[in-house]
């Protein structure tokens, strides 16, 4: 069971409690993109176990019939194992997801990743129209040439600022720097996108920036938030634009809190009070 300091970030260990907490976020205007947590599996048993999952859970969505996305890591899925193993996993899910009108996003994870998800996000985007998303990192000095490329893909973007320590020979290190390139890029996918744009962060400025894109040129976007980070600021902006939450839920959440609490001063200050408290 998910101790109560844990739970402002994950939403339980069973798809029961995921779609429940989809179900409050949805009576908010507010929808839910369901990430099972898991990643880096070096062996085909657990990456198929989780496919399963998610093959189980798309059936979950589609009855209950929530505005509820999924979300999975490349490396969740077999591609330590294997690209071969990574794209066949990938394709159980998609289509099942196309089965049920339903929407797969595919996280990036670090650099060594990018090339297989990004090739495979545009084979499963052009084979199922408007089903497919994936996520693309501001920080990576690569990233401006990949939304050139996949402007003309029939999917989504994510853009997020990026999460990963990468080497400075391909990532800028300066969060002035990445804020300079978060910026260039909404700005081309806002032009050059018709629609399909994420904003991923929850930087006050690029949210705000996004709306002035959004009167300038007319493009579609959603905002897309974790649980547990300004979740205030999610329900006023879902009174006027698309809002999105990504839910993790799993057992393997103790790591996935620990970054979540130590990725920002106020995270901490929570933990600790819901322990002197508790």
């Amino acid at each position: 069971m998910i101790p109560p300091i844990a739970s402002k970030f994950v939403a339980g260990e069973t798809p029961a409690t995921a779609l429940d907490r989809a179900r409050r976020l949805n009576d908010r205007d507010v929808g839910a993109i369901l990430n099972l947590l898991g990643e880096h599996y070096d062996s085909p048993g657990p990456a198929a176990a989780d496919r399963d999952v998610y093959l189980s859970l798309l059936d979950d969505i589609a009855a209950v019939d929530d505005n509820v996305r999924i979300s999975v890591k490349p490396s969740q899925i077999g591609l330590d194992v294997g690209e071969e193993t990574f794209r066949d996993n990938l394709q159980a899910i998609v289509g099942r997801a196309g089965e049920h009108d339903c929407f797969v996003w595919i996280d990036m994870e670090d650099h060594t990743t990018t090339d297989a998800t990004l090739d495979a996000y545009e084979a499963f985007a052009r084979e199922h129209p408007g089903c497919v998303g994936v996520c693309l990192q501001a920080n990576l000095k690569r990233t401006r040439d990949d939304v050139e490329r996949l402007a003309d893909v029939p999917g989504k973007i994510r853009l997020v600022k990026g999460a990963y320590d990468e080497p400075t020979e391909i990532a800028y290190t300066e969060k002035s720097r990445v804020n300079d390139a978060y910026r260039e890029l909404l700005a081309y996918a806002f032009e050059h996108y018709d629609g399909g744009v994420a904003v991923g962060s929850h930087d006050p400025e690029m949210v705000d920036y996004a709306r002035d894109l959004h009167e300038e040129f007319g493009t579609d976007f959603e905002v897309q938030m974790l649980m547990g980070v300004r979740e205030d600021a999610q329900s006023d902006l879902a009174e006027e634009y698309e809002v999105w939450q990504y839910v993790p839920y799993g057992d393997k959440w103790l790591s996935y809190f620990y970054r979540r609490v130590m990725e920002r001063k106020e995270n901490v200050l929570f933990a600790l009070r819901a322990v002197l408290t508790g």
